[in-house]
């Protein structure tokens, strides 16, 4: 009697104890100088079995259903110094509410595959957002629309000049943006010019507006 009651209580001490990842479901038996030799387990696809020959001569067995399905040629056994670690590959990706279960299929379903053909539908198809309006609005039509406004946009004063320059320089030749860049930059801002021949031979002098004093600016 009293060496049944010794074996239950060394069984009783081996606990275990699980947690996951994404992709992985990871068992711990917490036991410690394991062998190898004394070791046995099984990988279902709906079960984990572990079978163990412990250093006091017991025999310890751990048989569970789980929850969900596993892919068993990826699963791993680890035998550590303080505990066995079993390390299982989830067949789908999805959060598991409890380790053990009847072995059902899970109600969350993997996205299916997208053929090429489907792929380069929805790339060609035009870009939706989600909306509370029922009616659906094309947002690349509206962007080209914007575009096209900001285009014809009539600039006035300042603005207009300076789009005017920005427009000279974009559109001038090599001599003429040169000779803008060495005017402006020569002049202290106060010449602009395009004529290449005229800039280009010598520097170009300060000409503040009239009734404005020139000074240089020193750090």
């Amino acid at each position: 009697m009293y060496m049944s009651l010794l074996l239950r209580l060394l069984r009783s001490s081996v606990s275990h104890e699980w947690y996951q990842t994404e992709t992985t479901v990871v068992v711990t038996v917490l036991v410690k100088n394991v062998k190898q030799e004394d070791l046995e387990v099984e990988f279902t696809r709906k079960g984990l079995n572990v079978s163990l020959k412990l250093p006091s001569g017991s025999d310890y067995v751990l048989d569970l259903v789980l929850a969900h399905p596993i892919i068993a040629e990826g699963c791993v056994t680890k035998v550590l110094g303080t505990k066995i670690e079993l390390k299982m590959k989830k067949e789908v990706g999805m959060r598991w509410a409890t380790l053990e279960g009847s072995g059902e299929e899970p109600s969350a379903k993997p996205i299916a595959a997208v053929s090429d053909d489907g792929a380069a539908a929805a790339a060609a198809a035009p870009m939706a957002y989600p909306s509370s309006s029922h009616a659906q609005k094309d947002w690349d039509k509206l962007a080209r629309d914007l575009k096209e406004e900001e285009k014809n946009e009539k600039p006035e004063g300042d603005a207009a000049l300076q789009k005017l320059f920005q427009q000279i320089y974009g559109d001038g030749s090599d001599e003429v943006k040169r000779a803008m860049n060495k005017s402006f930059s020569e002049s202290g801002g106060t010449v602009l010019s395009t004529n290449w021949q005229e800039i280009g031979s010598a520097k170009t002098e300060v000409k503040p507006p009239d009734g404005v004093t020139y000074k240089k600016y020193e750090q």
